[in-house]
């Protein structure tokens, strides 16, 4: 005995039997109400939506002896043959075993000849991207211009495979991904059919396994009324489906949003018994995330989440008191799990661990909820009853808030070679790269607040730089600043006989004699002179102790 799947016994004869695609069976409808059916039509969406149910349907009502407002009857002769694939005037091609330009050529030839019965002859071309580009070639012209007695009908699940020249002599339908909630009742109301104990929640993991194809969602139907008897529930259906329990899913989830690392454990023992795909799980879980922060943004939004009523209802009061920042964060964090599952060696290893990461982060609240919980000031201090009297009477004092004194202004004097040099030294700090020349004059010395500096010999160009006026404004300029007001200087030539130090050599001779004073320091104290009298030694280096 034949046994004929729930797809196919239950295959949509009119377009009021379609699921969730109204946008397309109004359309086809009011263009065969005001006769502006075209002659090529383009069915594109996800396997399973119904495109080529479609397309027999729409085949039914061009050739049905009597139709009812444009639904076919399905008890004519006609209804019947394109029902069981028997009508000569409909021809069904499979794109992908007649792709050749020779199968297109015959095409052409027969399209030339008028239909044995009624008024159109249809053509139904099924995963029409499959066709060659020479095949595609031969049928434009055929296409864009046919006889008046045909009908083009081509469907595909990959669009974009089709060349341009074809979709221009198209009308293009987009057949959309179902809605869970419409498979679901779907299910139901087959279930009902055929006599078939159901439970809500089962039916809409079937729903979610199929992924917005009824055609999927149908054959897995199928499998679970085999392996369950005829009684669909939750825990049958996850197990014949290999997929995670949603009542382990949103205990996992209540264990990271309420930061319960000690409860997970017990939930990720439990999901090691079970078997579960890490993959799925997370992919379950960072839907669940999706959602969350969907009802946090608008809590109206219903509409764009697949959820069952009582789980949204039950998703509302988990994450009531959760901020968006932190639903956001565990949803990165499931992300990037995800994205480590692939590139680990162990990926259970890493799905735990990423889950305790997530229990164990810290949590973001939103700033008007961390200030409406902030305690008010705190009360001043209670005044003892005989002090409060007089505290009452005693008069306010107002002082007016006086300047702070200015600094008095540096007096100018004659400067010696360590104040020049300190004087180098804070002009490094502020341009390091005029500083470098100036850092090799040589300092001859300061009367009657003239500074005298000369170039050395064989740097003799400095003399000739610092003539400059650019140069010699910027020079006193930090003399002013950084010294007084008051000082002049004079640079000299350079000359074979220069004499004094520039402010290099006396950093290094101040360096020197640090080092000296230290040695002899060092040299003096006791336990060194301890030290070199056990070990017959004597000191060559000293170092600082990092």
């Amino acid at each position: 005995m034949s046994y004929q799947v729930i797809a196919r016994k239950y295959r949509p004869q009119s377009f009021d039997q379609m699921v969730g695609q109204n946008h397309i069976t109004q359309t086809i409808s009011n263009a065969l109400k005001y006769d502006r059916l075209p002659h090529a039509l383009l069915f594109t969406g996800l396997r399973g939506t119904g495109k080529t149910s479609s397309a027999r349907i729409l085949a039914k009502i061009l050739r049905c002896t009597n139709p009812q407002n444009f639904t076919p009857c399905n008890q004519c002769q006609s209804c019947q043959e394109i029902s069981s694939g028997r009508a000569v005037d409909v021809i069904e091609i499979d794109g992908a075993s007649n792709n050749g330009v020779d199968a297109i050529r015959d095409l052409r030839d027969n399209v030339m000849f008028a239909p044995s019965s009624g008024k159109y002859k249809i053509f139904i071309i099924d995963e029409v991207h499959m066709l060659s580009t020479s095949a595609f070639n031969a049928l434009l012209k055929t296409l864009e211009e046919p006889p008046a007695h045909v009908i083009f009908i081509l469907a595909t699940t990959e669009v974009h495979k089709i060349p341009q020249t074809i979709l221009s002599r198209c009308q293009r339908f987009d057949f959309r991904r179902i809605p869970l909630k419409q498979i679901a009742d779907y299910l139901k109301k087959i279930c009902g059919l055929e006599n078939i104990k159901s439970d809500d929640a089962a039916l809409w993991l079937i729903a979610k396994q199929g992924d917005g194809s009824m055609r999927d969602s149908l054959s897995l139907l199928d499998q679970v009324i085999s392996f369950t008897n005829s009684n669909l529930t939750e825990t049958e259906v996850s197990q014949v489906l290999g997929l995670t329990s949603r009542a382990l899913v949103f205990e996992v989830f209540d264990c990271l949003i309420g930061r319960k690392a000690f409860e997970l454990v017990g939930c990720l023992e439990k999901l090691s018994i079970s078997g579960q795909n890490p993959n799925l799980f997370l992919e379950d879980l960072s839907k669940l995330l999706r959602h969350s922060l969907l009802l946090k943004a608008d809590s109206n939004a219903t509409d764009l989440i697949d959820l069952p009523a009582d789980e949204i209802t039950l998703l509302t009061q988990k994450i009531a008191d959760f901020s968006d920042a932190d639903l956001h964060m565990l949803f990165d964090m499931t992300i990037k799990a995800s994205q480590d599952l692939s590139r680990a060696s162990d990926s259970q290893i890493v799905f735990e661990v990423a889950l305790l990461r997530m229990s164990q982060a810290p949590r973001i609240a939103e700033l008007k909820q961390l200030l409406a919980q902030a305690p008010s000031s705190s009360p001043r201090p209670k005044q003892s009853e005989a002090a409060a009297p007089q505290q009452q009477s005693r008069p306010i004092e107002v002082k007016a808030t006086e300047p702070a004194p200015k600094a008095a202004p540096k007096q100018a004097q004659d400067i010696n070679a360590d104040e020049w040099l300190s004087f180098v030294e804070t002009i490094k700090t502020k341009d390091a790269f005029f500083a470098a020349k100036i850092e090799n004059l040589l300092f001859a010395g300061c009367e009657k607040l003239k500074i005298t500096v000369q170039a050395p010999a064989n740097l003799a160009f400095l003399a000739t730089q610092l003539q400059n006026a650019e140069m010699r404004q910027k020079l006193q300029g930090f003399i002013d600043s950084e010294l007084a007001e008051g000082y002049t200087f004079e640079v000299l030539k350079s000359s074979a006989q220069a004499s004094g130090d520039s402010a290099s050599s006396l950093a290094s001779k101040k360096q020197v004699q640090a080092e000296e004073n230290k040695m002899a320091k060092w040299q003096t104290d006791p336990r060194v002179q301890k030290a070199k009298e056990v070990f017959k030694g004597d000191i060559k280096l000293i170092k600082k102790n990092i």
